[in-house]
């Protein structure tokens, strides 16, 4: 496998400003701060995300003070009892993007991090104990206990939440081909993990977070 020297090396070549676009984003949270998060801020963030999938960003971002108040902070163990009228009276409301679907999954997810927030003392004590070498896990978890977190939704909504997660974007998904570590961009269950796994290698060995691992690959392209 490529050294991550000369994937660092190649990066610069492409962008000598790379330390500072590095710094502009921030640091993935420790686990202490994970566990701080409050639970309402993590359903929060995984609504956007999932309304954002597919949309304008600007629009959900311009939108964001209607849907806090629509959602009613999002507390979970509330928005996990919304009833079918709740969910028709959302599909009404001018201040958030009016789709049944993704209320909908809002309204699963909340039942989500409400579940896992009283089996583990928390939804952040949740994600702090979840080890950041099994993203792959901790996605397949969310899928199947969520609703529409699933895929590249998945992986921002973690990236977001200051998660250390990597962002299989097209650039990343092509400097993994470029280094013979998948064949195609990265989709497939295989291909996924040994995605993760050569991210997770090349933490290792340059002591980087996956996230700034996955950037540099990102920016290693061009």
């Amino acid at each position: 496998m490529t050294p991550f020297d000369e994937i660092h090396a190649r990066a610069l070549q492409h962008h000598p400003d790379l330390d500072e676009r590095l710094a502009a984003h921030p640091s993935p949270k420790p686990a202490d701060q994970l566990r701080a998060v409050p639970d309402d801020r993590w359903l929060a963030q995984m609504t956007r995300c999932v309304f954002q999938a597919g949309f304008v960003w600007k629009v959900i971002e311009a939108k964001w003070e209607g849907f806090e108040a629509a959602f009613e902070g999002f507390d979970p163990s509330r928005i996990s009892f919304w009833s079918d009228d709740d969910i028709a009276r959302l599909v009404s409301d001018e201040r958030i993007v009016r789709n049944g679907q993704k209320i909908t999954a809002t309204v699963a997810n909340a039942r989500m991090v409400a579940d896992l927030s009283a089996e583990h003392g928390g939804f952040g004590a949740f994600m702090a104990a979840w080890p950041r070498e099994d993203q792959v896990g901790l996605l397949a978890l969310l899928k199947s206990r969520g609703s529409r977190v699933s895929g590249m939704t998945g992986q921002y909504f973690l990236r977001f939440s200051g998660w250390d997660a990597w962002i299989l974007s097209g650039d990343v998904g092509a400097a993994l081909v470029r280094e013979g570590i998948v064949d195609k961009a990265p989709t497939s269950k295989p291909a996924i993990a040994r995605s993760a796994e050569a991210i997770a290698a090349w933490a290792r060995e340059s002591g980087r977070s996956h996230s700034e691992v996955s950037r540099i690959l990102a920016l290693s392209v061009g």
